[in-house]
């Protein structure tokens, strides 16, 4: 049995995003697909690596337990942990654990960049709402209120459905607010989109259905059904919104459709109402299903917020999707899924299958926050501010960049388009900025094909953007970026 003397491939990045414990398993399991380290190679104990490295045991403890459990190592009492055999047969080839800038800096990912906690979240960065805000007072004394209200009913598992306080809040809000009609038992509570979507195609879909999407549209949308196996169709988008008559081209027979329809994501147009209309229409005559993602619709600043294309369907082909990470905080982890009333029975069996249920608690503090008026009124107030820091952030950029970019006027949502002037990269100035701290996602980097005659665009968030001179400065790093050398 062999002992390595070196474990020069343990060095741990103290600045990475990914905690100890995270890297000394990632290192490891590298290790052993690079040939590094072979099956009957004795490793350090965890008392004597957490010494090596300046770190708790139960840190390399927690990194050991991930690698038994898969299969990586095996303890063998006096004799130590080895790497576990049979694992010969894996792959010499070095494998790239550690994710590149553009997957961990992700639209959905908001971790700060290193060596500067203070930057939650970053300049530009998409899907987080005015965090400074938000009313965390009165959100303090509801959770408190809560807590002190907690008995031992209150400490079981939620229903896998959601609290009945909470689903009721949202359907009279959505009544209210989105022209929807719907009853409590319609509303599915979920932990984010992603458990929404998954919930959806779980429910009404199976592996092998076609699902148009839209293109350019929200790369996580594309991700999650293709690993589901759905056959993605990519539908193109133009100032209406989705090509419909394009669909129906590529795919029609598809089962589904995902649509953003009061803000495209990611070029926050409108779908049309004629659109709407021939939508509806295709999924009524081939009884197909339509996933309506309405993200931010509650943020429109040239006239009221527009219906939900939900108000508009008379067949129930559509499946209404919500979520609070854009209007309250990403970290609450909470969205709901308004199902037709014809399928509640097959989604309260596939909730109670495949759902763990959301914390009751911070359902229950939801629920207050919208029954006292909160929630209304945190919506006002932000649609008020997003129209002013959006004005603000648009006045700094083009007094900077005016002569490189030209921003396109949208009537919604929580981010700007800056289309790029000349031939320039889009991807390459995004990538630029993730590595200077900032975020921007590039247009093109939300294609599920490439697109030839597609303007270089980047998304850019104005939402916690507070001052001129703040977009002014955060400008003049992207000028920086943008010069040569």
């Amino acid at each position: 049995m062999k002992t390595r003397a070196s474990h020069d491939f343990l060095q741990l990045n103290p600045a990475a995003a990914e905690p100890y414990y995270r890297q000394i398993y990632l290192r490891l399991r590298a290790a052993v697909a690079d040939g590094l380290l072979a099956p009957g190679d004795r490793i350090p104990s965890a008392r004597a690596l957490a010494a090596e490295l300046g770190l708790a045991r139960g840190t390399v403890e927690s990194a050991y337990s991930l690698l038994a459990a898969e299969g990586y190592i095996e303890a063998r009492g006096q004799a130590g942990t080895v790497i576990a055999a049979g694992l010969h047969a894996m792959s010499a080839t070095p494998v790239d654990h550690a994710p590149r800038p553009a997957e961990r800096l992700a639209p959905y990912d908001f971790t700060p960049p290193s060596g500067d906690p203070g930057a939650v979240p970053r300049p530009f960065q998409m899907g987080v709402p005015a965090l400074d805000a938000f009313p965390r007072k009165i959100w303090a004394r509801l959770a408190a209120r809560a807590v002190r209200a907690t008995g031992p009913a209150d400490m079981l598992y939620p229903p896998p459905a959601g609290l009945d306080s909470l689903r009721a809040e949202i359907a009279r809000y959505l009544q209210l607010s989105r022209g929807l009609s719907c009853a409590p038992e319609q509303v599915f509570i979920t932990s984010g989109y992603r458990d929404t979507l998954n919930l959806a195609a779980r429910a009404l879909l199976k592996p092998g259905d076609k699902v148009w999407v839209e293109d350019p549209g929200y790369p996580p949308t594309g991700a999650l059904l293709a690993a589901a196996g759905m056959q993605l169709v990519g539908v193109p988008v133009d100032d209406d919104g989705l090509q419909v008559g394009e669909g129906r081209r590529l795919a029609p027979h598809a089962r589904a459709a995902v649509v953003t329809p009061a803000h495209q994501s990611p070029l926050s147009v409108a779908l049309s109402l004629q659109r709407r209309i021939e939508l509806l229409d295709w999924a009524s005559r081939s009884k197909a299903w339509i996933i309506e993602d309405d993200y931010d619709g509650e943020y429109r600043y040239v006239s009221r917020p527009l219906p939900a294309l939900k108000s508009l369907d008379r067949d129930e082909r559509v499946l209404y999707a919500g979520t609070f990470s854009k209007v309250l905080f990403p970290s609450i982890r909470l969205a709901y899924l308004v199902a037709p009333l014809s399928q509640v029975q097959r989604f309260e069996e596939t909730a109670r299958h495949f759902s763990g249920g959301c914390p009751a608690l911070t359902q229950g503090i939801v629920a207050a926050f919208m029954a006292e008026g909160h929630f209304a009124r945190h919506i006002q107030r932000m649609r008020r501010l997003y129209g002013e820091r959006r004005e603000l952030a648009a006045a700094g950029l083009e007094a900077v960049l005016g002569k490189y970019m030209e921003l396109e006027a949208r009537p919604g949502g929580m981010h700007l388009l800056m289309r790029l002037r000349g031939r320039r990269s889009d991807r390459a100035l995004a990538e630029k900025m993730r590595q200077d701290g900032m975020f921007g996602r590039a247009l093109s980097e939300c294609l599920l094909a490439p697109r030839a005659g597609l303007p270089p665009m980047l998304m850019l968030s104005f939402t916690n953007i507070d001052t001129r001179r703040k977009a002014q400065e955060l400008a003049r790093r992207i000028l920086a970026l943008l010069q040569p050398g």
